[in-house]
């Protein structure tokens, strides 16, 4: 295995929960108001240190999107997705953006978001309420 290199990224960095590895940029949200199955999520501009994982169609809140999980390149874990192609003409603003699972990174300061152990939602993708 080759030499792993890692962008290290300055200001409020969203992180890996796991490794802390850099990920994202707070400058780089787009929304805070996505949900996922584990709870909140933030779609992000860009992010960086992630490896994207095998295209394919998924039914979301909002319709069926082309999208591909992301993975942390320093430990693996699956910390959001990558929205590849929306197949609804209203949802095309969100192709090549990122979400990053609130559940699976750690905030600015080194918080980390918990889900209540009794939440039950259904579906990912921005809440349309």
């Amino acid at each position: 295995m080759g030499r792993l290199f890692l962008t290290h990224l300055d200001g409020n960095v969203y992180s890996c929960k796991h490794c802390k590895t850099h990920l994202g940029l707070a400058s780089d949200i787009i929304s805070k108001a996505f949900h996922s199955k584990n709870g909140k999520a933030y779609l992000f501009h860009k992010v960086v240190n992630v490896t994207p994982g095998v295209k394919e169609d998924r039914m979301m809140i909002t319709g069926m999107h082309t999208v591909s999980d992301i993975f942390c390149v320093c430990c693996g874990s699956i910390v959001g997705w990558k929205y590849e192609a929306a197949h609804e003409k209203n949802q095309r603003y969100k192709e090549g953006k990122y979400i990053l699972e609130r559940f699976k990174v750690a905030g600015p300061d080194g918080s980390q978001y918990w889900i209540a152990h009794d939440a039950h939602l259904v579906g990912s993708d921005a809440d349309d309420i």
